[in-house]
């Protein structure tokens, strides 16, 4: 697997960006890239784990009400998605305030990555209506199950070849373009509308990867794990939209496995044993 290497370079009428990301990357924004994944993501992956195991892999929400759901929501999102965009924040702080102290980017870095998560707690408002949905339809009839997952193993991998999502993924690979239209954004609270709209272009791009943890089940730390190396891997290897493509067609073999499979839809089955208690 050979990831794109990206070169550094000041913005300038006569550059245009190169590379899986845009080509505004240095070593050492790279590493202070790193180092705010490990602190932010690593933690969250931990906090993440240690609540799949309470709980288990059960249907649409799990009994959860919407605050704590969305709090999980946000962490596991961290968890899963920081990996891929923390290099579009440094990028983005360090070509507009280079000369800032480096504490004044790190504050800068945090408030793009709050505005980043905040559209995933608005998609996660969305996801918990969801899945309280077919919760509810599981619950009632439970044989639902296999036509629900059908559908959504049909429906993430139709998404996964469209036309959108390419377009979406197009900006996540390389948001220079984006990022130079972003300077001229005016103050207050600029940082924050950068991330909210890159994170409206991300949630464009893994939508339809989202939509397999209603039949994989929401606190599925497999498959969280899988999709985050999917996510990485489509906005940061060079053959990302090959990956993206194939991940679209084994999600349509997925829904026509799904009726005749039950072991592939453990979110749309009872509850299982959480670990702790086995």
């Amino acid at each position: 697997m050979r990831f794109t290497r990206t070169s550094v370079f000041v913005p300038t009428r006569s550059t245009a960006p190169t590379g899986a990301t845009g080509g505004l990357r240095p070593k050492r924004d790279l590493a202070f890239a790193w180092l705010l994944v490990v602190l932010i993501a690593v933690p969250a992956w931990v906090v993440t784990i240690t609540q799949a195991r309470g709980m288990g892999v059960g249907p649409g929400t799990m009994g959860m009400a919407l605050p704590p759901f969305l709090l999980l929501w946000v962490t596991m999102m961290a968890a899963m998605m920081l990996p891929s965009m923390a290099p579009v924040a440094i990028t983005w702080v360090r070509g507009i305030g280079r000369r800032s102290p480096g504490w004044i980017r790190a504050a800068r870095t945090a408030v793009f990555v709050c505005g980043y998560l905040l559209v995933w707690t608005a998609f996660g408002a969305l996801a918990y209506a969801a899945l309280a949905g077919t919760g509810h339809l599981v619950t009632g009839r439970p044989t639902a199950g296999r036509w629900i997952g059908l559908a959504a193993f049909l429906l993430a991998g139709l998404y996964q070849l469209s036309p959108f999502k390419y377009g979406c993924l197009r900006h996540c690979r390389a948001p220079m373009p984006h990022l130079l239209r972003y300077a001229g954004f005016r103050w207050p609270a600029r940082d924050l509308r950068v991330g909210v709209h890159h994170g409206a272009y991300c949630v464009g791009c893994c939508a339809g990867l989202m939509v397999v943890l209603v039949p994989l089940g929401v606190m599925n730390v497999a498959a969280m794990a899988g999709l985050a190396v999917v996510i990485f891997v489509e906005k940061l290897w060079s053959r990302g939209p090959v990956v993206a493509r194939f991940v679209g067609v084994a999600f349509l073999v997925l829904a026509v496995l799904a009726p005749l499979q039950d072991w592939l839809l453990p979110g749309l089955r009872g509850p299982m044993p959480a670990m702790g208690a086995l």
